[in-house]
């Protein structure tokens, strides 16, 4: 099994806040249906949030390829680290 690594603490408050963010972008979207707003708008903000999970989702993925993965290699477990990264990736793209 690959070494595992924690999100740093610089990177966990960024991704914090950005998760903060797409939770109230989700809250509007929930009053835009509420309030009957204009469907092109509602997928403009849905495009938004998107957007940001997309962010985090790479932020992560970056941060687990410079700490576990690197760290696998150094330590003879490479491949298992890398057959796992490539796993999440493809859920990723999917």
């Amino acid at each position: 099994m690959p070494l595992k690594h924690t999100v740093t603490r610089k990177n966990k408050a960024d991704l914090l806040d950005r998760l903060k963010k797409i939770e109230g972008q989700v809250r509007g979207i929930q009053r835009m249906v509420e309030e009957d707003r204009y469907c092109v708008d509602i997928l403009v903000q849905i495009a938004a949030i998107k957007a940001g999970i997309h962010k985090v989702g790479l932020s992560l993925l970056e941060d687990h390829t410079r700490g576990c993965v690197v760290k696998a290699i150094k330590h003879d477990q490479g491949d298992e680290a890398i057959e796992e990264l490539m796993g999440v990736l493809m859920k990723f793209v999917e």
